[in-house]
């Protein structure tokens, strides 16, 4: 079906059968049957976009823009988590298909909390870019195959190894700790994505949880192939000595849960790995809830707030 596009007006409502979500002129189209919202970029401001907040609920397969109190910042909200995945990706995917130079690199920043979902959104959202663009890309040159357009590089590749903990001045503290912000390697994340965006590649580590540290060059998005990557961690729009690890980003999004349910999958989590449920317990409320308490203040870095869906 042929696409029709209208701006939505703040407070009005915009109706449409067709399917997708962009920007376009610096104005808001939506094109799909439930509520979503576009973020303001490096390459585009909120007022330009025309607008405020950016909640948006569905009323009869509708679009109602609503007045937020607090800081405007867009917000999405999908009535399932499927729904979620296709905006982003929609999304994604025309920002790569619109961009003037292949070899650019579009970088997104997804952060939130321990047990948000950051890296089944990332992984999700990535297949369904790569699933999607070769439709894209045979419609632009027929004569090219298509390979896949999106990666994801995971934060937690740049932890500190075990050895590097161990040399603290508390090394019991450390390991106890260990996902606490100081025990992650922030500049060497930021050389990382500052070789991505000057180079168009760059190997990037992965994290072996089997081992517990690091491994070196495991992923490599590529020049000319790569066109949009998608970092995701915990700590990605921290302010500090993170804000400039957040300067790199062209989007930065942030999942917003409940506390109580992102610890409770946290708490399954270690569960699953082998850790005594007492254990467990006491991780949560030593560790993983005091950082999951400094992350969601981060949220109001963020160009677009995703709500959590339940998987």
């Amino acid at each position: 079906m042929e696409a029709t596009y209208s701006a939505i007006p703040r407070g009005g409502y915009y109706c449409s059968s067709a399917e997708s979500l962009l920007l376009k002129k610096g104005r808001i189209f939506a094109r799909h049957r439930f509520p979503v919202s576009i973020p303001q970029t490096r390459r585009t401001s909120q007022s330009s976009l025309g607008l405020t907040n950016g909640f948006i609920t569905p009323k009869k397969n509708c679009f109602k823009v609503l007045s937020s109190q607090k800081k405007e910042i867009p917000v999405l909200e999908a009535r399932s988590i499927v729904e979620l995945y296709d905006a982003l990706a929609e999304h994604l995917l025309s920002m790569a298909s619109v961009a003037s130079n292949p070899d650019s690199k579009y970088i997104v920043g997804l952060a939130g909390p321990p047990g948000a979902g950051k890296s089944t959104v990332a992984s999700e959202v990535v297949d369904r870019i790569n699933m999607l663009w070769p439709q894209k890309a045979s419609s632009m040159d027929s004569q090219v195959e298509p390979l896949d357009v999106a990666t994801v590089i995971p934060m937690d590749g740049f932890h500190l190894y075990r050895h590097q903990l161990d040399a603290m001045e508390n090394p019991e503290e450390a390991h106890a700790r260990r996902g606490a912000p100081w025990t992650f390697d922030p500049a060497k994340l930021l050389t990382c994505l500052r070789t991505l965006r000057n180079q168009g590649s760059v190997y990037a580590p992965s994290f072996d949880h089997g081992v517990g540290d690091p491994v070196e060059d495991d992923i490599f998005p590529e020049l000319m192939v790569h066109q949009i990557v998608i970092v995701e961690g915990n700590y990605l729009l921290l302010e500090g000595v993170w804000m400039e690890v957040t300067s790199i980003f062209d989007e930065k999004w942030f999942i917003e849960v409940d506390i109580d349910t992102s610890m409770q999958r946290v708490l399954q989590r270690h569960i699953s790995t082998g850790k005594p449920p007492d254990i467990a317990k006491w991780r949560i409320e030593y560790n993983d809830r005091r950082n999951a308490e400094l992350i969601n203040k981060s949220k109001r870095n963020a160009d677009l707030i995703i709500k959590s869906v339940d998987f």
